[in-house]
């Protein structure tokens, strides 16, 4: 188990020393917040179930009976908890020897700063595993496939051939989310909110959606994505994104994307009796998830 001693850092134990750096780097926000749903948890896990809807109304003939339907259920999505913990050991003898003890509040900040990291990486990794049928969603499939299986056959929320980022390839996929179909295959009323990209699409993106005028063009035509006021939320970059290629499109699903905390983040400390050492902790437990496939569309890219 690793122990912060005064072997570990003995410059601490010594005057003159000037400053301390590599501790102090501005921290990155947490870029997870903007595209979950918030909702605390009292359980274990939670889960939320898919009901299916009635179908298109079939047409009644005079004196003919009424045509009954069914409401059922579909499939089911689990969001289980996970706990994080991270701490450290400093002895007795390092706190007591060290000459700088504002080392001590930068070493528990410390712990705030793994945590924030260590939630945007988890917040990032629906998205990254977002084409991997390994990390499925509650229907059995990847979260961005073309084979979600429905009543009325497999529906997709992906664009049927792989494509870069680009005016057509955005454009093909807001047509695509205005036509999705609920699982009896009625239309509903979906739209994009805002685009989600990696670093590496930043400066393309900003091209492509915010130029009143199409991009790359010599006719001065104008952007319709721009001029129908597409993406109302803007462009959101994540910088733990993994694949550069890959770009996804968040909508206005009522049940899609969804964050729960089971435990907050909380600090503790506590004293060894027989070592005199000082422990110093943070933990939390919450999930990241996705309820209805219908919250996310996307592309991984050509």
């Amino acid at each position: 188990m690793p122990i912060i001693t005064r072997g570990l850092d003995p410059k601490l134990m010594r005057p003159g020393l000037h400053n301390l750096f590599g501790h102090n780097y501005e921290q990155l926000p947490n870029q997870w917040a903007s595209l979950y749903e918030h909702n605390i948890s009292h359980l274990n896990y939670e889960e939320e179930q898919q009901m299916i809807m009635m179908r298109l109304a079939p047409v009644k003939n005079e004196s003919a009976s009424t045509s009954f339907d069914d409401i059922k259920q579909g499939y089911t999505t689990r969001f289980t908890h996970t706990a994080y913990s991270i701490g450290f050991i400093v002895t007795r003898e390092e706190v007591a020897d060290n000459l700088y003890m504002g080392v001590a509040e930068k070493r528990t900040k410390g712990l705030a700063y793994s945590m924030n990291i260590t939630k945007n990486y988890n917040g990032a990794s629906l998205f990254n595993f977002a084409f991997d049928a390994t990390h499925p969603c509650g229907d059995g499939v990847a979260v961005l496939a073309t084979n979600h299986p429905t009543q009325s056959g497999n529906m997709s929320n992906i664009l049927a051939v792989p494509a870069d980022f680009s005016e057509s390839a955005a454009e093909d996929l807001l047509i695509q989310i205005q036509d999705t179909r609920d699982p009896r295959n009625k239309k509903i009323a979906l739209k994009e909110t805002k685009l989600l990209i990696p670093l590496q699409l930043q400066f393309e993106a900003q091209r492509i959606i915010m130029n009143p005028q199409r991009p790359g063009t010599a006719e001065r035509d104008i952007n319709a994505m721009f001029s129908q006021g597409r993406f109302p939320q803007g462009i959101e970059i994540n910088n733990f994104l993994y694949d550069p290629d890959a770009w996804f499109i968040l909508t206005t699903c009522p049940d899609g994307l969804k964050y729960y905390e089971r435990e907050a983040l909380e600090f503790s400390n506590d004293n060894d009796f027989d070592t005199d050492n000082m422990k110093f902790k943070v933990y939390e437990r919450y999930v990241f998830g996705i309820s209805d496939w219908r919250g996310l569309f996307g592309s991984q890219g050509a």
